[in-house]
């Protein structure tokens, strides 16, 4: 069974960063596309990145040239690296395993990120 573990949220000032990590065990990493996906109160959870087992990634319009997301095979990590960070990023972000031919899908338990002067 799939295990995902996020870390690395918290409370910053507008402008600030903030680096997340989601560390995966009980399958194998590499066959895995993940992902981050963000939940603000009273709206649906969105897609923030994801990054393919190939490394290929992509963006939500709103987090593309602030956000980085990347893969340590080595480690099974996933990271989400977020830069110049805005009110509007708070949310419960989500860590997310795809598993595309399997058809699995696994997700974290999230963790807070809240941006506020």
């Amino acid at each position: 069974q799939v295990q995902l573990v996020e870390s690395g949220g918290g409370l910053v000032q507008p402008g600030a960063s903030l680096r997340l990590s989601c560390a995966f065990s009980g399958s194998i990493f590499v066959e895995y596309a993940m992902g981050w996906y963000r939940q603000a109160p009273g709206k649906q959870r969105e897609l923030v990145a994801i990054i393919t087992r190939f490394g290929n990634t992509r963006y939500a319009d709103s987090v593309k040239g602030r956000f980085t997301i990347s893969r340590d095979n080595a480690q099974n990590t996933v990271y989400l690296q977020m830069n110049s960070l805005k009110p509007e990023d708070t949310a419960v972000y989500y860590c997310n395993a795809d598993h595309a031919v399997r058809h699995l899908v696994y997700w974290g338990q999230g963790t807070q990120v809240t941006v506020s002067s």
